[in-house]
């Protein structure tokens, strides 16, 4: 059978098999970016209008639209509603970018390290990845500028706020400088947002395309981590140079994102007891992001190196003593613990090892030092075992 040569690129998710794989009751999950079940806002369909049942416009529904611009101005993101479009997960925001930038061999720019699924995304549609790494603060600033210099990309793509898997949050002068440094090599932004509303403690920062004055932008952001991410609900809005490129390029994947879901993030986004829902989410979220700290502080403080986050799901472990954290899955699932290697998210897997990304929102407080004190010593074995 002859399928697309883009076929041969196509990679299987690691993530989607550890978490098939931690689909047991018995088996604590550190792995997915999964949101806490009991956070999982109850919705009730009861008003929703009979016409939801019906085909959509390709842009979303217009007050979905008009309540996420108004949204993005609060923020500081200069758009109207005519320059949202309402996609299946902001999944679809990586997959439509890469149709329309990305020919086999297209340069694009990323950090280091950065969202799997996005990497995945962009190499099956052959783009050669560049990458930046990460300071505690946001990218290198001389290498970004090296990158730029010596490549072309098509577009940089980053997650400024809560970074998955790294949990990094740039700063503001970090922000500034990455603005200054596409507008003056003229590199289009993804900016990619699906955490900024899971901070937990004070501060916060505007998105870069705010302050972009020449470059192209696609901002893009989801309802996934903040009402229920089976509502297959999310959005981009992007300069009106790019707009009707993605809208057409909507229009010929799925013709329009569902309307049923639509309809339920409409009756939560801007309202007062989104708001109410949001200030809950966090404060449980915070406790679950203490409680690991503490755990890993009791299991891991002589094995690795971490960040405590200011936002989103994720812990990010660099070990004191590096190993291929792949080699470690089965003897982990065989403590009944899934966890996520750090390698994939890097462009070149086999040469940065020794990172774990764990996700701290799905396992209760009260268990985490069990699952913790299990993978702890499956890396201590595997270490004297080197």
């Amino acid at each position: 059978m002859a399928f697309s040569e883009r076929i041969a690129r196509l990679k299987s998710s690691l993530i989607r098999e550890i978490l098939a794989a931690a689909q047991r009751p018995e088996v604590m999950s550190f792995a997915g970016g999964l949101p806490a079940e009991p956070m999982l806002p109850k919705v009730d369909w009861a008003e929703m209008p009979a016409s939801m049942g019906q085909y959509g416009m390709s842009e979303g529904e217009p007050a979905l639209r008009e309540v996420i611009a108004a949204e993005a101005r609060k923020l500081g993101v200069p758009c109207e509603a005519s320059q949202v479009l309402i996609v299946s997960g902001s999944q679809q925001t990586l997959d439509l970018a890469s149709k329309l930038f990305i020919d086999p061999g297209t340069e694009v720019l990323l950090e280091a390290p950065t969202y799997l699924a996005a990497l995945q995304a962009f190499q099956l549609f052959g783009a050669d990845c560049i990458s930046v790494p990460q300071e505690a603060d946001g990218p290198e600033l001389a290498t970004l500028r090296q990158r730029l210099e010596q490549h072309k990309p098509a577009f940089a793509y980053l997650i400024p706020t809560f970074q998955n898997p790294s949990g990094t949050r740039y700063s503001e002068a970090k922000r500034e400088a990455v603005a200054a440094l596409l507008d003056e090599f003229g590199v289009t932004l993804i900016e990619d947002e699906p955490y900024r509303e899971l901070v937990f403690d004070a501060g916060s920062a505007t998105p870069i395309v705010s302050r972009l004055k020449k470059a192209s932008w696609i901002y893009t952001g989801t309802v996934s981590k903040t009402l229920l991410p089976g509502l297959r609900v999310g959005y981009l809005i992007a300069t009106p140079d790019l707009f009707p490129y993605l809208l057409r390029l909507k229009q010929s994947a799925d013709l329009h994102t569902n309307r049923i879901g639509q309809w339920q993030a409409l009756q939560w986004l801007g309202s007062e007891h989104y708001q109410q829902h949001m200030a809950e989410l966090r404060a449980f979220y915070r406790i679950r992001r203490d409680a690991m700290q503490a755990a890993l502080l009791e299991n891991f403080d002589d094995l690795a190196d971490w960040q405590v986050p200011q936002g989103g799901l994720f812990f990010w472990l660099t070990l004191r003593q590096p190993l291929d954290t792949r080699t470690l899955l089965d003897a982990a699932l065989a403590q009944n613990v899934a966890f996520m290697p750090g390698e994939p998210f890097f462009i070149n897997p086999d040469a940065n090892p020794g990172h774990l990304r764990l996700n701290f929102s799905h396992v209760a407080p009260e268990r985490l030092g069990e699952g913790l004190g299990r993978l702890a010593a499956v890396i201590r074995k595997a270490q004297g075992a080197v």
